[in-house]
């Protein structure tokens, strides 16, 4: 697995390398990858929610889904990133300033009970979704662990939330549109995924 963040020799990767350093100590960056892939799907599967309430979903809630998926993976599975990572044109939230604003975050999502209309709870979901990617806390598995965590608390809500085949670029596409304050291709995401149980 390639370093897709771009933050080269950064101290989570192996000297002269792009790849992750990693508790199955492997050197070649697909190797990973697929390891990555086979062991968070495994991780996925088994996992068991005992969640009941929306007030449990908190920004330690989000960590602790990150230690589940990568905890056979990475020494800091669960624990906020200390390197400033970007993606294209999209810088994500300075190390300093990832606690404080991912509290605020999750201090919104209690209030997503109060919604009884479909398409506004679309609205405020794709909104808070935007921005807990932008705030992307974590330096690998992000993208991953913040899927796994809307599931899971939209399923709270009274909702299935199955995400739509799309390509990764159709995915990406849409993210970026959000940092760029058009949420639509995110709700239209959503609007598809979202059903009332």
């Amino acid at each position: 697995m390639r370093d897709k963040y771009g933050a080269y020799h950064d101290r989570y990767c192996y000297p002269e390398s792009d790849v992750l350093t990693n508790l199955l100590n492997l050197r070649d960056g697909d190797e990973l990858a697929e390891a990555e892939i086979a062991i968070t799907a495994e991780r996925y599967r088994t996992y068991q929610s005992e969640l009941t309430s929306i007030e449990e979903f908190t920004f330690s809630h989000l960590k602790d889904l990150h230690f589940h998926l990568f905890q056979d993976l990475y020494h800091w599975a669960g624990q906020l990133r200390e390197v400033d990572i970007s993606k294209g044109d999209t810088r994500f939230c300075t190390v300093p300033r990832i606690a404080v604003e991912g509290e605020k975050l999750f201090k919104l999502i209690p209030k997503l009970a109060e919604i009884s209309d479909q398409e506004q709870l679309i609205e405020e979901v794709a909104s808070l979704f935007c921005e807990i990617n932008l705030l992307h806390p974590f330096r690998e598995g992000n993208g991953r662990v913040q899927r796994f965590f809307f599931e899971e608390m939209l399923f709270v809500l009274g909702y299935d939330l199955t995400w739509p085949p799309l390509s990764k670029a159709h995915w990406v596409d849409a993210n970026i549109a959000g940092v760029y304050l058009n949420l639509e291709p995110l709700k239209a995401i959503f609007r598809q995924a979202i059903v009332k149980l």
